[in-house]
C-alpha cells in the first residue's frame, strides 16, 4: 500500500453543483445528475462522463464504506478543469493506494481514479477528508 500524496485543494475552483449521500442505493442517482451537469458545463460529455462517472462512483463507494457519513460529493470547475472532490467525516484514516490487490478483488478505486483522472490528491479540514480528482473540461 502507498498513501495518497496530499495536496492543497483548488483554491479558485468555483462548485457547480453537490450532492449528500448517505447509502449505496443513491449512487445510481449520482452518476445522473453528474451526467446532467457535465452536459451543462462541457461540450465533451461522452467519454469525460464515462471517465468520471467511474471516479464518482469508486470515491463516493470508498467514503461510504470507510468513512463517516455523510458523504458529499462536489463537482468544481477551476479554468479548464473539472473536479470531483469527495469528502468524509473520518479523519483517522488516509486515502491509500493498493498496489498488490489483484484485479478482480476488489479495492482498485483509488488505482482507477489515478488512471483516468488527469490529477489526484487529498486533504483535510477540521471536520473532513477529501479526496479530489482533476479531469480536463
Amino acid at each position: 500500500m502507498s498513501a495518497l500524496r496530499p495536496s492543497a485543494p483548488h483554491p479558485a475552483a468555483a462548485v457547480l453543483r453537490s450532492w449528500k449521500l448517505d447509502s449505496f442505493g443513491e449512487l445510481r442517482g449520482l452518476r445522473a445528475a453528474l451526467r446532467e451537469a457535465i452536459e451543462t458545463h462541457t461540450d465533451e460529455v461522452d467519454d469525460l462522463f464515462d471517465r468520471m462517472s467511474v471516479v464518482a462512483t469508486e470515491l463516493a463507494t470508498n467514503a461510504l464504506r470507510h468513512g463517516l457519513p455523510p458523504t458529499e460529493v462536489r463537482l468544481m470547475r477551476e479554468s479548464e478543469h473539472l473536479i470531483l472532490d469527495v469528502a468524509d467525516h473520518d479523519l483517522g484514516t488516509l486515502p491509500e493506494v493498493d498496489r498488490d490487490r489483484p484485479l478482480g478483488a476488489g479495492g482498485l478505486g483509488l488505482q482507477l481514479t489515478k488512471t483516468f483522472a488527469i490529477d489526484v490528491g487529498w486533504y483535510m479540514t477540521d471536520t473532513t477528508k477529501h479526496v479530489w480528482a482533476s479531469f480536463p473540461g
